[in-house]
């Protein structure tokens, strides 16, 4: 298990890791659609779901890999009457790659955000 870091990926907030690989796998720890310097989540949820879409993709390119080789998105939302706007968005986003998912309807997201994606991709 090997923790990937680099000047080119955020840096967490907290103890935690932001990626590991592990046997050819990178796991991405979740994220949240913060502006960039901020605790303050991007308006609206089709910001959000674009936001974490790309800083996961940001993840993973500084990482070695590429969105189109993520296996696998969790994807945890504040208002599962949201799914069709963040369906819409990540439909745009990969296109042709379709990763298993799972989608979660949770409470209270950290910082009133709408949503908070985590991923699972090939090296």
């Amino acid at each position: 298990m090997k923790i990937i870091e680099n000047d080119k990926m955020p840096k967490g907030n907290g103890h935690y890791s932001m990626c590991i690989s592990h046997n050819g796998t990178l796991y991405v720890a979740g994220q949240l659609p913060l502006v960039k310097g901020t605790k303050i989540p991007a308006e609206g949820i089709e910001a959000q779901t674009l936001l974490v879409l790309q800083k996961v993709e940001e993840i993973l390119v500084a990482a070695g890999s590429a969105k189109e080789k993520i296996i696998q998105m969790r994807i945890y939302l504040s208002d599962i009457g949201l799914w069709d706007e963040v369906n819409e968005v990540y439909a745009d986003f990969f296109g042709n790659h379709k990763p298993v998912r799972a989608v979660i309807p949770t409470r209270e997201l950290h910082y009133g955000c709408l949503i908070e994606v985590e991923a699972t991709a090939a090296v």
